[in-house]
C-alpha cells in the first residue's frame, strides 16, 4: 500500500482529486464526531439523522456539500435549519487531505494518510473545543495511542537526526557505532522514541505553564447584575446566561468558588448573608461545614464571586501530549509558541474591533491545533530559517 509505483502509474493530480473527494466524505463523519462525542452518544447507532425531528436520512441525501447546498442547509423533511457547520467542516477536511497529498504525497504515501489521520483529529478537537469549551478523551488520550503506535508504522513522521534524540542516543548505547546508526536513522526505533519524547514533552510543557498559570492567575472575579440568581447543582456552576461545569472550575482538590451571599437556599434549609466558599470537598457557609455531595442544589443571590481559573486546561495537555506523540518533541514547542503568537494576534485584532469580550469565548485548542497544522505544512523550514537569522535579512 505504500510502495509509490503503483501510486505514480496514475497522474498525481488524480490522486490530488482522490483525497479530496476522500477528505470531503471522512468530514461528514467528522460532522458526527463533532456532535456526538461531547454528548457522549454512540458514533454508529442511530444512523446520521436530524437533530431536530429525527428523520433518518437516506443514503442519497448524506452525499457531502451537495446535499447541503441543494437543501439550503434544510432538513429535507421537518425543513429545520442544519447548522453551515456540517458543510464548512466537510469542505475543510476535503481541502485537509487534498493539500497533504500536495504536500508530500510525492515522496511518501504513508506520510500523505498519516498527516490525514491527524488533520481528521485537529479538526474535530478544534470544532467540540469552540463549541463546549473540552476536547474529549477520545482525542487526547486517544491520539496518544493512535501517534505511538503511527509512528511505528510510519518511520518518516519523525525524520533524523534529531538533537535530543542524539543526545540520548550518546548516553544510553553501548557503543559509538550503536549511538550513530540510532541517531541518523528513520528506523521505527528511533521514530517511537521521538514519539515518547514528544508525547512527555509536550505535555509536560503545557502541564508546566498549567501550574505556573494557576500560581500567578488563579482566581477570576465574576461581576454579576444585583441579586443576580446563581445556581448550583451536582455538575456544574449555572451563571445568568452561562453554565460551568465543575470539571472546568476544579482542577484540585485546593481549588474554592467564593462569594458573598445575600440569601442562600438549600433543598433542606436557607441563609441569609453569608460567605460561601465551596470546594471538591467541603461547603462552607459562614462557619458551619457540609459535605458537597450531600447539597445536590443550591440557589442564592448575588453580584460577584471569585472562580479558580487556569491558564490553560487540562485537556490542552494531553492535547499538545498527543500532537507530540504524532509530530515529535519538536512540534509540541513549535505549536506552543506559535499559539502564543497566534493568540495574541487574535487578541488584538479583537481589541481593534472592539470585540475584545470574544476572547474569552475562544479556547486555546484551535490555536494549538492551528500551530501543529502550520508546522506540518512548513513550520520545520519556517524554524530553519528563523534560526538562521532568515528574519534578520
Amino acid at each position: 500500500m505504500f510502495d509509490l509505483t503503483p501510486w505514480r502509474a496514475v497522474p498525481f493530480h488524480f490522486w490530488s482529486f482522490t483525497f479530496f473527494v476522500f477528505g470531503c466524505i471522512v468530514g461528514s463523519f467528522l460532522n458526527v464526531c463533532i456532535y456526538r462525542m461531547p454528548r457522549g452518544e454512540s458514533l454508529i447507532s442511530p444512523p446520521s439523522h436530524c437533530p431536530h425531528c429525527n428523520y433518518s436520512i437516506p443514503w442519497y441525501l448524506n452525499i457531502p456539500l451537495f446535499t447541503w447546498l441543494f437543501l439550503r442547509g434544510q432538513c429535507a423533511h421537518c425543513r429545520a435549519p442544519i447548522s453551515s457547520r456540517y458543510f464548512w467542516v466537510e469542505l475543510l477536511t476535503g481541502v485537509a487531505f487534498g493539500g497533504s497529498w500536495l504536500a508530500v504525497g510525492r515522496s511518501s504515501t504513508a506520510l500523505a494518510l498519516a498527516y490525514c489521520l491527524i488533520l481528521s483529529g485537529l479538526i474535530v478537537a478544534t470544532f467540540i473545543d469552540l463549541e463546549h469549551f473540552i476536547i474529549p478523551d477520545e482525542i487526547t488520550i486517544g491520539g496518544m495511542v493512535v501517534g505511538f503506535l503511527c509512528s511505528l508504522v510510519v518511520p518518516v513522521l519523525h525524520p533524523g537526526p534529531d538533537p535530543l534524540l542524539a543526545l540520548l542516543a550518546n548516553i544510553f548505547s553501548k557503543s559509538p557505532q550503536d549511538a550513530l546508526h540510532l541517531q541518523s536513522s528513520v528506523s521505527p526505533l528511533s521514530s517511537l522514541l521521538q514519539s515518547a519524547l514528544g508525547m512527555g514533552l509536550g505535555a509536560g510543557l503545557v502541564y508546566l505553564i498549567v501550574r505556573v498559570g494557576k500560581l500567578l492567575f488563579g482566581k477570576q472575579r465574576i461581576d454579576l447584575e444585583p441579586d443576580s440568581k446563581v445556581i448550583f447543582t451536582e455538575t456544574a456552576l449555572i451563571l445568568p446566561g452561562q453554565e460551568i461545569p465543575f470539571d472546568e472550575l476544579f482542577y484540585r482538590k485546593s481549588d474554592v468558588i467564593t462569594l458573598e451571599a445575600k440569601s442562600i437556599e438549600l433543598v433542606d434549609r436557607c441563609y441569609q448573608t453569608a460567605t460561601v466558599r465551596l470546594s471538591p470537598e467541603k461547603l462552607l457557609i459562614d462557619e458551619e461545614a457540609l459535605n458537597p455531595e450531600h447539597v445536590p442544589h443550591m440557589e442564592m443571590l448575588t453580584n460577584r464571586m471569585i472562580l479558580p481559573r487556569e491558564a490553560m486546561g487540562f485537556g490542552d495537555v494531553k492535547f499538545m501530549g498527543a500532537i507530540g506523540a504524532f509530530l515529535g518533541w519538536q512540534a509540541t514547542v513549535f505549536s506552543l509558541m506559535v499559539s502564543s503568537v497566534i493568540g495574541a494576534f487574535v487578541g488584538v485584532v479583537l481589541i481593534a474591533l472592539r470585540k475584545q469580550e470574544w476572547s474569552s469565548r475562544i479556547p486555546y485548542g484551535p490555536y494549538i491545533a492551528l500551530a501543529a497544522v502550520i508546522w506540518m505544512f512548513g513550520g520545520q523550514h519556517l524554524l530553519t530559517w528563523w534560526l538562521h537569522g532568515g528574519w534578520m535579512r
